[in-house]
Formats: C-alpha cells, sequence, structure tokens
C-alpha cells in the first residue's frame, strides 16, 4: 500500500498523479472512434460484427432486440425469492427518488409579467446495463425506475449478451419489473454508437445514461453533443475515512467490495489519523482477501489503484475529499466529526455515515440512484436523478402594462450591446 502524507509539501502532485493523472490512452481513444466511425457507416451489419468479436455472440439484426415475451419469461423462470428482492429495492429508489420529481410552476415576476417552468420527460432514452464482467441487475432498477418516474415515453436498453446471445434472467426480470420491453442484447462502444446514431434496426436516442468500462465511458465521451450523455461514470471508487471510533474490520471490507468490480481500474483511497491505523487496515485487508470469491482480481485492484492518506484534522480530510471527489464516501468517524464533514466536503457522489452504512447497501437497497460521478467529475457533475431524465422550458407572458415596466431595462440593455433591433422590438410594444 503506497502512503500519503496530507501535510506534505508534495502531497497535491502525489494525489493528482494518482487520480487525475490517467487521461484516457490514445489506444483506447482511437479504438473506440473506429468502432463508432464502423456502426454510423454499416450501422447493423459493424453492430453484429463487434456483438462477435467482443462477446462471441453470432447476432443477426433481427436478433438484437430480445422478445417482450421473452423477457417476461426471464421473469417467471426467475426464483420467487429473488423476485421479492427485486420488488424490495425497486419499492426504495422509487419511494427515494418521487421526492425529487420536479414540478412546474407559475408566478408574477416583478414587472407583472406571468413567468415560470415547465418541465418535459425526454423523448427516448437509452440505458446501458453493463453485463460483462458481473451482470449488473441493480443498475437496472437505478436507471430504469428513474425513467419510468420522470414519464419518459421511449425507454430502450441495451445490454451485452453471452456468447450465446442470452442475457441474465435476473437482467430480464428486472426490466420486466419496471416495465421495459424494448431491450437489446447488445453492449459495449457498438452498443453506445448505435443509439447515439441509429441503424436500421435500432432508433436513435435523444440521451444515454448508464456506468460502464473505460471504453464505454469514452464512447459516451466521443457521441456527447450528437446525444446527451447523464456524465461519464467509469470503474468504481471509494473513500473509506477512519478515527478511533471506526471498526476496521468493516472499513476493509468495504475497500474489498469496490475493488471487486473486476476491471483493474478501480481506486480505493483509505484515510486514516495515523500510519499505524493504515497499517491495520492493511493487515485486515490480507486476511479478508483469503474469504472472497474474486480474490485475485482484487488483489490487482489493490496493488495498483489502492492509496493510504494520513490527514490528521477535519479540514485536511475535507480538503483530500474535496479534491479527489470520491464516487462513494464512507464516514466511519465519530458523530460530531461526521457532521463537521458534512458541512465542509461537498464533491462526494454520495456519502455513508458511521459504521453501519456500507457503499453496497447504497449500490443495492437505499434508494439513491448508485450511477455516481467518477473520476473527480463529482466536483461538476451529481449523482443520476430524475431531472436527468427531464429537461425545463422557461415559460414567459407579457401584456401591455407589464412590458411597459420591462421596456427601459430591456432597451437599455440592447443599447449597451448595440443591438438596435432588440430595443425597438420592445419599444414598438410599449407605446
Amino acid at each position: 500500500m503506497r502512503v500519503l502524507q496530507s501535510a506534505s509539501k508534495t502531497f497535491e502532485s502525489e494525489i493528482a498523479a494518482f487520480c487525475r493523472g490517467a487521461t484516457v490512452p490514445k489506444e483506447i481513444h482511437d479504438a473506440v472512434a473506429a468502432i463508432i466511425a464502423d456502426v454510423r457507416h454499416r450501422g447493423d451489419e459493424a453492430v453484429g460484427y463487434y456483438a462477435a468479436k467482443f462477446d462471441g455472440a453470432k447476432l443477426r439484426a433481427r436478433d438484437f432486440r430480445i422478445k417482450p415475451a421473452d423477457i417476461a419469461a426471464a421473469a417467471k423462470r426467475l426464483p420467487a425469492a429473488d423476485l421479492k428482492v427485486l420488488a424490495g429495492a425497486h419499492e426504495a429508489i422509487v419511494s427515494f427518488n418521487e421526492k425529487s420529481l420536479p414540478k412546474n410552476w407559475s408566478a408574477k415576476n416583478p414587472h407583472g409579467a406571468q413567468v415560470g417552468e415547465n418541465y418535459y420527460p425526454l423523448r427516448r432514452v437509452g440505458l446501458y446495463v453493463p453485463g460483462g464482467e458481473v451482470p449488473l441487475v441493480s443498475t437496472v432498477l437505478m436507471t430504469a425506475t428513474l425513467a419510468k418516474i420522470a414519464g419518459c415515453p421511449e425507454i430502450a436498453v441495451f445490454t451485452p449478451s453471452n456468447a450465446s446471445g442470452k442475457v441474465s434472467d435476473a437482467i430480464l426480470a428486472a426490466l420486466h419489473l419496471v416495465g421495459i420491453d424494448e431491450v437489446y442484447c447488445v453492449g459495449g462502444v457498438q452498443a453506445i454508437a448505435a443509439a447515439a446514431y441509429g441503424t436500421l434496426s435500432i432508433p436513435a436516442v435523444d440521451k444515454i445514461f448508464g456506468p460502464g468500462n473505460a471504453y464505454v465511458c469514452e464512447a459516451k465521451r466521443q457521441v456527447f453533443g450528437t446525444v446527451g450523455v447523464d456524465s461519464l461514470p467509469g470503474p468504481s471508487e471509494v473513500m473509506v475515512v477512519v478515527d478511533d471510533s471506526a471498526d476496521l474490520s468493516f472499513a476493509a471490507a468495504d475497500l474489498l467490495a469496490q475493488a471487486e468490480h473486476g476491471s483493474g481500474r478501480e481506486k480505493v483511497y483509505l484515510v486514516a489519523p495515523d500510519a499505524a491505523t493504515l497499517e491495520e487496515v492493511r493487515a485486515e485487508l490480507t486476511t479478508q482477501l483469503k474469504f472472497v470469491s474474486r480474490s485475485e482480481k482484487i488483489a490487482k485492484v489493490l496493488a495498483t489503484g489502492f492509496v493510504g492518506i494520513v490527514a490528521k484534522s477535519a479540514e485536511d480530510i475535507a480538503r483530500v475529499a474535496n479534491y479527489v471527489a470520491p464516487e462513494h464516501l464512507e464516514l466511519m468517524v465519530k458523530e460530531s466529526l461526521q457532521k463537521t464533514l458534512l458541512k465542509t466536503i461537498t464533491t462526494a457522489g454520495a456519502i455513508m455515515l458511521g459504521n453501519h452504512t456500507p457503499t453496497a447497501v447504497g449500490d443495492f437497497a437505499a434508494g439513491p440512484s448508485h450511477v455516481l460521478p467518477t473520476g473527480g467529475a463529482g466536483r461538476f457533475f451529481s449523482g443520476l436523478r430524475i431531472a436527468d431524465f427531464m429537461r425545463r422550458t422557461s415559460v414567459l407572458k407579457y401584456d401591455k402594462p407589464s412590458i411597459k415596466k420591462a421596456a427601459p431595462i430591456a432597451t437599455a440593455l440592447a443599447a449597451l450591446e448595440k443591438l438596435d433591433a432588440h430595443g425597438r422590438s420592445v419599444k414598438v410594444r410599449a407605446l
């Protein structure tokens, strides 16, 4: 484990190299650009080619969309206990997110004009659900549920198949539960390209949502502007902050959990008041690693993507967290320190408080979406929410008395900007 001292004069450059230094490698950028260009040129043929190349699936265009009957059948095959788990998670997600549903409003402005905002669901959205290393069933619930609450009339889901062209029953059952029947067994860069530009078999969408690996994330970056994207949520991150009130075995378990995703590009941060505490957690990691099934992949992440940071004060902790802007931030510290840090840490994707709030409960069951900003994007992006599936339009209605009140301001500003036609368009109404 590499250990950094937050008070060191070289800390900022060292932490920057660790968490910001990984720009998109040229080989990823170029590979993604080539696939996108090919899908734009050859459409369905290219999508099928890359499904065979990367997933081993021999799919014809007519195979891309999973039949609604097959989605319903998968839900029937899933054990009742698993369906109950999906329903319980869905209930919590609906309960949390309904509270943030934007509402239209209207009021009088200082001129006496009617002003307000109207919110509209996006017409057609595309949801990406990873299914390679692990089939992210929870991502279905954390994206599709929000799109449904927002009222999006068309929701298309993209998820990679296995070599036989099949998608896991659990993913299909979750889609059935939410009420999604437009599902394509296509993943990777080719799915993002098809969603953005459309093919004969796959109509283009207006905005793409969901997490993915480095290639999917780069594909979203490259198609942005042609379509909207939610953010660029890439490989998972967690920062665990501990003090002498923390159960260090819990801290170790949570670090292992985030390293488990398996891409090899995950980042895990441990912040403690001294090097001795960091070493205690490192020893606990070694012990617990023996009891998890994906230990080989986890060990690789810990070898390259794990850093320990000594931060002695609340100010130092906040400074470190705000710079890193971690996807998940666990504050396993005394309640008084929790309260202080909640006021001063402003860039985390999601914050978990205390010894009994692991990141995994947020990922699966608590209610907020687990689609969160990574790679420092928390400085300017928030986690996925209902408003991301909607757009707003301002609405104005002036009459003769109110336009007369607004005219002096509007015409004066038009004159300052030397836009006399602008000013005249207001003045003729105020006469």
